[in-house]
């Protein structure tokens, strides 16, 4: 099946064309104590997706994407980031890295002493520190609006604000720098069903509009079958499958075929 990859010891995934690559990951490996997260784990993002990543708890997918970040140090593997390594510890590599990638974290990780325009303005300051306040500031308020959110937002402390707004204050930061990658971790939860139908829109939105890759993870099957392109499946230590949602239904493995085809699962492939 074109686009289908199954990992296994006898079926490694095939190895896209560097500039169809946006991530590229090869043997990971992340232990923690006596226990093993990742074991040989392969993926490929291909650039301008949105890739879903699934999994149960305890499958790693928060360890994965804090290992392409470089906040997570693996035990074994490569990995590339638009064609950089991302293991390096040349500084310059790293810092174009980091202006390149975008990242909301679940609870938006905003600091709370900060108003939401100073909060959008942190990556500026720290990559582009000698630019004026002035168009930091009016920078800050084109990204508060692109994010969905009222101008007057940037003057308000992330207190003031619903857990929706929040959110879409955290993914104006994610966006201060016109990142190419945008990672996103469980980005609808704690929203009601119309929130996060409104945030999946906007991400499909902002996708298409700025040509980003996105690296999504999430237990939001409407979200899933929204907006991803195609899905990577995390199971038994590896990335079993990544593949598009039609694809994936039909991979013949106990968590796959319990996530994908129960009474949650049936609703959401309805209601798209």
């Amino acid at each position: 099946m074109e686009g289908f990859a199954v990992t296994s010891p006898q079926s490694p995934v095939p190895s896209p064309d560097d500039d169809d690559a946006a991530i590229q990951v090869r043997g990971l490996v992340n232990r923690f104590g006596e226990q093993t997260v990742h074991d040989g784990l392969d993926l490929d993002v291909r650039r301008g997706e949105i890739l879903g990543v699934v999994g149960g708890s305890g499958s790693g997918k928060s360890v994965l994407m804090r290992s392409i970040l470089g906040l997570q140090v693996p035990e074994a593997g490569q990995i590339q980031v638009l064609g950089l390594d991302a293991r390096s510890n040349d500084r310059a590599s790293r810092q174009q890295i980091e202006r390149n990638t975008g990242v909301l974290f679940q609870d938006g990780a905003l600091f709370s002493s900060l108003t939401v325009g100073e909060n959008v303005q942190v990556p500026l300051k720290e990559h582009h520190p000698d630019l004026p306040e002035s168009f930091r500031y009016e920078l800050a308020l084109l990204k508060v609006k692109l994010a969905g959110l009222p101008g007057e937002t940037v003057n308000k402390l992330p207190s003031q604000l619903s857990g929706g707004m929040r959110k879409r204050a955290g993914l104006a930061r994610a966006l201060a720098l016109d990142p190419p990658l945008l990672f996103l971790d469980e980005p609808t939860a704690g929203l009601d069903p119309i929130g996060a139908a409104a945030f999946d829109r906007l991400i499909k939105t902002l996708q298409e509009a700025l040509g980003l890759t996105v690296f999504l993870i999430t237990h939001d099957l409407d979200t899933l079958y929204a907006i991803c392109d195609r899905v990577a499946v995390l199971a038994d230590r590896k990335v079993v499958a990544t593949a598009p949602l039609p694809e994936i239904e039909r991979l013949d493995h106990p968590w796959v075929q319990d996530y994908f085809h129960g009474p949650r699962a049936r609703a959401a492939r309805a209601a798209r």
